[in-house]
């Protein structure tokens, strides 16, 4: 069954474009041209990955990508801009973006993209389906994490960091293979930006996020994961 995306973005010619490329390709294709159009279509349509454009009129693309992930949804979500500045790329990322390709971009790069986040989230390894950590039981098959009854906001990419270090349980990983492993390729975002969802995740498993009992960091080199 062909992977269905959902393309939103307000300017015809690259809607059109991506759609003819994207459906080339054998995907399924979507769009919508608004963020209002676009979260209903995330809702209703149920797409595999959305390719976001960060201009949007009424509700803007890191607007989108923030009530998706508060609605619980997490779908893999590729974000265009047209800005150069780290500083959007990054908080994109820390809203849920799994992805970013800043325009003009080639058309094999951004299907490059796709592929590899449709590969990061969809393939089955040696990792686990399930883990406890202290009080709070997470299903990393329906990425859905409970604590005392209380389902916990953890983002797409929070849950595959997570993920990758349960994997990894007791091993010292460093933040260039992070970037590498979970990210999908060398070129990412930056090695700060590790520290910035490692920061997050304490704040939602950690009982005291200042004094990490699982999320450690190995000063010099990276972080280990225990218990």
């Amino acid at each position: 069954m062909s992977k269905r995306i959902l393309v939103i973005d307000d300017e015809p010619q690259m809607l059109l474009g991506l759609r003819d490329n994207l459906e080339l390709e054998g995907y399924e294709v979507v769009t919508a041209t608004d963020g209002d159009q676009g979260l209903q279509a995330a809702a209703t349509l149920r797409p595999d990955l959305v390719i976001l454009d960060l201009m949007l009129p009424r509700r803007g693309g890191l607007e989108v990508c923030r009530e998706l992930r508060a609605r619980g949804n997490a779908t893999p979500v590729v974000m265009l801009t047209a800005r150069s500045q780290e500083t959007d790329k990054v908080l994109g990322l820390e809203l849920g973006a799994d992805d970013y390709i800043t325009k003009p971009f080639s058309i094999s790069e951004l299907l490059a993209r796709v592929r590899a986040v449709l590969r990061r989230t969809t393939r089955a390894g040696a990792k686990p389906d399930r883990c406890v950590i202290g009080d709070i039981e997470i299903d990393f098959r329906t990425h859905q994490a409970v604590r005392a009854g209380e389902r916990l906001a953890l983002t797409s990419r929070e849950l595959d960091l997570l993920h990758y270090f349960v994997s990894r349980r007791g091993e010292v990983v460093t933040r260039d293979q992070i970037l590498s492993d979970v990210w999908g390729y060398d070129d990412a975002p930056t090695t700060r930006t590790i520290d910035n969802f490692v920061a997050k995740l304490r704040q939602k498993i950690e009982r005291q996020p200042h004094q990490p009992e699982h999320l450690l960091t190995v000063h010099g080199t990276g972080y280990k994961f225990v218990g």
